[in-house]
């Protein structure tokens, strides 16, 4: 096994330990009212990357801190995912059937459910950095500061507000990356961000680690897009065609300058990670997860 394969060997190591953690820090099903638990655990802990809990572990780890110090922080940005989901895929929103695989989190357990659990992961993940007591208060605090500009009305809520707005009108790409950065970027930039400031990096390299993660939350709204276009559900887990009348930077540019975009896109993100002065690692698993699946040409 050569030294990339060893470490991709290490995240897959790191996203066991992430399974584990969620496990431990939300309610057992059955001990909530009703079903909340089990809806909870089947939209947490369904079959996924673990993208970024990752990211936050990674970036920890490249400025010299164990992942471990971070793995609550981690988990957090997880529990913020996965609520963020069941509320997207609502009848309301965007009415999916499918997520990860397997039907999605209110076609099992009734809106009401899904609602509810979405609400309680997300203050769950609140409190489990706030609880932290392998971090400093003061780290703690800046950590829920910044996670929750992360999820309102600058980040991910106003993401989904401007999605469902006026989608049948044409956008510019220029529109379409700050859509897709606030759907998508917000949280892998605060996920990133924030294992480099448990790492002790300072605020330059943070920076520098958020746009590393904004360059590949966009690069991956623009793969999504591509499949969404051009293959089935089945076999990449979630509905497809959703984007059917909607402006898409494919779309827009067409799928071979899209392509072109996620490149572009891959390499300004090993630049920010070269000028946070980190050893390329991050890039290493950031580019691994566009090999497993490529879109059509």
């Amino acid at each position: 096994m050569d030294d990339t394969g060893i470490f991709l060997h290490s995240v897959e190591t790191l996203r066991l330990q992430v399974d584990r953690r969620l496990v431990e820090l939300i309610p057992l099903p059955g001990k909530e009212p009703g079903r909340l638990g089990e809806a909870a655990h089947y939209a947490l802990l369904a079959p996924g990357k673990r993208f970024r809990p990752l990211l936050t572990l990674l970036a920890a780890e490249a400025f010299g801190v164990s992942p471990s110090r971070a793995l609550d922080t981690a988990c957090a940005m997880e529990m913020i995912h996965a609520a963020s989901l069941v509320l997207d895929d609502l009848p309301s929103m965007d009415d999916a059937r499918l997520r990860r695989g397997r039907p999605t989190t209110h076609r099992v357990y009734g809106e009401a459910a899904a609602i509810l659990a979405s609400v309680g992961l997300l203050t769950r993940a609140f409190g489990a950095i706030a609880g932290d007591a392998g971090l400093q208060a003061d780290t703690r605090i800046a950590l829920v500061e910044t996670l929750a500009d992360a999820v309102g009305f600058e980040g991910l809520v106003a993401g989904q507000a401007l999605d469902l707005a006026e989608r049948a009108r044409r956008r510019t790409v220029a529109e379409l990356d700050e859509l897709n950065h606030r759907k998508t970027g917000v949280l892998m930039m605060c996920a990133a961000e924030a294992g480099a400031r448990i790492g002790g990096a300072s605020e330059e390299a943070r920076r520098e680690l958020g746009e590393f993660a904004r360059r590949i939350g966009l690069a991956f709204q623009i793969r999504d897009d591509l499949i969404d276009v051009q293959e089935g559900g089945e076999h990449i887990g979630k509905d497809v065609g959703k984007d059917a009348g909607m402006t898409t930077v494919v779309s827009a540019l067409g799928p071979r300058a899209a392509r072109a975009a996620i490149e572009t896109h891959l390499v300004a993100a090993d630049a920010a990670l070269a000028r946070a002065g980190c050893d390329g690692r991050l890039g290493v698993f950031a580019r691994s997860l566009f090999l497993g699946r490529k879109a059509a040409a």
